[in-house]
């Protein structure tokens, strides 16, 4: 067995710096009132030592776990296999080792798991939480505000229960779409389909509203439903053949759903562009650039939409006001308490 050298302490440090014990906690813990010249020899002597402050007396001082949950509310196999997920996964993660804090990822299969991630978030481990990809009928936001945690949330809510206190970060969804559609009529297509993502989720519901807003005379039949999955794109695409075999553009509503929806295309004999063209949502780059042809999409900046959520997590955290009140001094938004919109852009390929 291996005997470890005993740890450094604040102690150590105190003496190694010439200072007290209390001055060296307060330079550690982040407080105030300790002289530049004072804080700069136990900022020296820490790395000298290599001293790594208690988290847990820590906390007792700063009431702080330097920890935030990151709340997923898809399945495992969904959250790791799709990119979306991974870049925004990112961009939380990138944003909060920047300022030292850790990233904890709380996934929900099912109902049962609910109820573990609401006593997880009740039980003080953690300073906030980041909640994304949330359903019509999630009981996760009542469960958050019941934890008493300051709470961002990816996308626009669902709910309305007459807050408006209620912080988010989202997309241009509706302005996307309506832009992507636009685009396929500039060319020239007048029997324009579109595969929805799941309904329950506001982003996909706001990209069927830009399409309705682009082709508010476009027959029932020309829309069939998608789960933002390829296997959802494919199972859309045959329904849109069968019923509308002339149709000659797809709006598909995210890049998954496009890249399954252009296997079918391909195994019916459909030539792209020339006989169908196809726009997706998301740009993203290991599903738009590799799909055959490369994809035209209309982006949105997932990993920027990560970053953004916990930099106004951690700006309400540091003004001990909580998320809500403080995103207005995060950004440039006018009021962000109904949330922050990101713009989108098309990105034109070879798909149209």
């Amino acid at each position: 067995m291996t005997e470890t050298a005993p740890r450094p302490t604040l102690e150590a440090v105190a003496e190694r710096a010439g200072v007290s014990r209390a001055t060296v906690s307060r330079v550690v813990n982040g407080a105030h009132g300790v002289r530049d010249a004072l804080a700069e020899r136990v900022r020296r002597a820490v790395e000298e030592l290599g001293y790594v402050p208690n988290q847990a007396a820590r906390s007792l001082v700063t009431r702080r776990h330097d920890a935030v949950a990151v709340v997923a509310a898809e399945p495992e196999t969904r959250i790791f296999a799709d990119p979306y997920f991974a870049q925004q996964l990112r961009g939380i993660s990138k944003e909060l080792t920047a300022h030292d804090n850790q990233l904890v990822l709380l996934l929900t299969e099912g109902r049962e798991d609910h109820a573990r991630v609401g006593r997880y978030l009740a039980g003080g481990h953690v300073d906030g939480a980041l909640v994304f990809s949330l359903h019509l009928d999630d009981p996760l936001p009542g469960l958050v505000r019941s934890a008493g945690v300051p709470t961002v949330f990816g996308g626009r809510p669902g709910w309305d229960d007459g807050r408006d206190d209620v912080v988010y970060v989202d997309s241009d969804n509706r302005g996307g779409a309506r832009d992507a559609v636009r685009h396929l009529a500039g060319l020239g297509r007048t029997r324009i389909a579109h595969i929805t993502g799941p309904l329950d989720q506001t982003s996909a519901a706001d990209r069927l509203a830009g399409f309705r807003d682009a082709r508010a005379d476009a027959a029932p039949g020309l829309i069939a439903r998608g789960d933002f999955t390829p296997g959802g794109g494919e199972r859309a695409m045959r329904e849109l053949l069968d019923r509308c075999p002339d149709l000659d553009a797809v709006f598909a509503a995210n890049d998954l759903t496009a890249a399954g929806a252009l296997r079918v295309l391909r195994e019916r004999g459909r030539r792209v562009p020339e006989d169908v063209a196809v726009v997706g949502f998301d740009d993203m780059l290991p599903v738009a650039e590799q799909t055959d042809p490369p994809l035209t999409t209309v982006r949105q900046d997932i990993e920027e939409m990560g970053r953004l959520m916990a930099r106004l997590l951690l700006h309400g955290l540091d003004r001990g006001a909580g998320a809500g009140n403080s995103a207005a001094d995060a950004t440039t938004e006018p009021d962000t308490r109904s949330g922050v919109v990101l713009p989108t852009t098309l990105v034109r390929r070879a798909t149209t």
